[in-house]
């Protein structure tokens, strides 16, 4: 069998399509036609003589041969980047590279860090993310991030927990019209008479720290994980149609004001605290040399 002139794009576009099996939201998210991801897979299932996936009108789903396609492909696609990745850096002077996702949406509250850190070690580069909501340990643990700014505890045993950054008090996000909106604050009593949104892969100590399970009367505080969502525009949008209360760390009132939500306080509610966290096993120079750099500037409270 000849070479195989495949290029890297169809890679992407078939590992989209094997994730999400759904040739709209693979489209999407590759920021391409569906004629477009529909016509790579095409290619590429000529090629191989056999269905990589199979389509009725209602599902798309990895055929046997799909499935063994997306597992060898998968390693050597991330391999690839990994490289272009380094060669890119290479050529900049950047020798090595940190990646950091956050769980806060208070970016640019934390550009103290990075600038230090950029500064103080001009060449190793520093990548900022926002993580996912669904099961964000899991980027560490796949090796996809080396720190996470989450809010503590966080009691991992895999995990090193560094200095924090900064704390935060509790509001809850409603929506205008929702019936709580003409109140000043919300007892944490009341919140168990609305619907909340989660997300799946949360440890469960770690979820009840965010948002308790129960009131302090014992009052479940109930979770949709449907509403609940990786994109966090989407998060608000839930909100402000009135389909969910979410409570969050207070910084969020300043980056997502909005006419048709209210932001009150919930003063029963522990003020958060963020933290770098890591995979102790992966600890490296890099990861010690930005935990350095937050000790040394201390934490920012809110």
């Amino acid at each position: 069998m000849g070479a195989w002139p495949v290029e890297l794009r169809d890679i992407e576009i078939f590992l989209v399509l094997a994730e999400e099996l759904h040739f709209g939201r693979a489209a999407e998210r590759l920021h391409v036609s569906q004629a477009r991801v529909s016509q790579a897979i095409k290619k590429q299932e000529r090629r191989i003589g056999a269905e990589l996936f199979a389509r009725t009108s209602r599902t798309v789903r990895l055929t046997e041969v799909g499935r063994q396609f997306r597992d060898d492909l998968q390693p050597v696609y991330a391999g690839l980047h990994e490289s272009l990745e380094r060669a890119q850096l290479a050529a900049r002077g950047i020798t090595a590279q940190l990646r950091v996702s956050l769980m806060p949406f208070n970016v640019a509250d934390l550009h103290p860090y990075w600038k230090a850190f950029r500064a103080r070690h001009t060449r190793w580069g520093l990548q900022i993310r926002q993580a996912t909501f669904t099961d964000p340990f899991g980027q560490l643990r796949s090796g996809a991030m080396d720190v996470l700014v989450a809010w503590l505890p966080v009691e991992e045993p895999d995990f090193t927990v560094g200095p924090a950054l900064c704390t935060d008090p509790r509001v809850l996000a409603v929506a205008a019209d929702h019936r709580l909106a003409v109140r000043d604050s919300v007892p944490l009593e009341l919140l168990a008479e609305f619907p909340h949104a989660t997300a799946l892969g949360l440890p469960d100590y770690w979820e009840d720290s965010y948002l308790p399970f129960s009131t302090p009367r014992g009052r479940t505080l109930e979770r949709i994980t449907a509403a609940a969502s990786d994109n966090a525009d989407q998060l608000i949008s839930h909100v402000g149609m009135g389909d969910i209360i979410h409570t969050f760390p207070g910084h969020v009132a300043r980056y997502w004001g909005m006419s048709n939500i209210r932001f009150l306080p919930v003063p029963e509610m522990a003020t958060l605290t963020f933290a770098l966290v890591w995979r102790t096993e992966a600890e490296n120079d890099l990861i010690r040399a930005l935990a350095d750099t937050v000790r040394d500037l201390g934490v920012v409270r809110f």
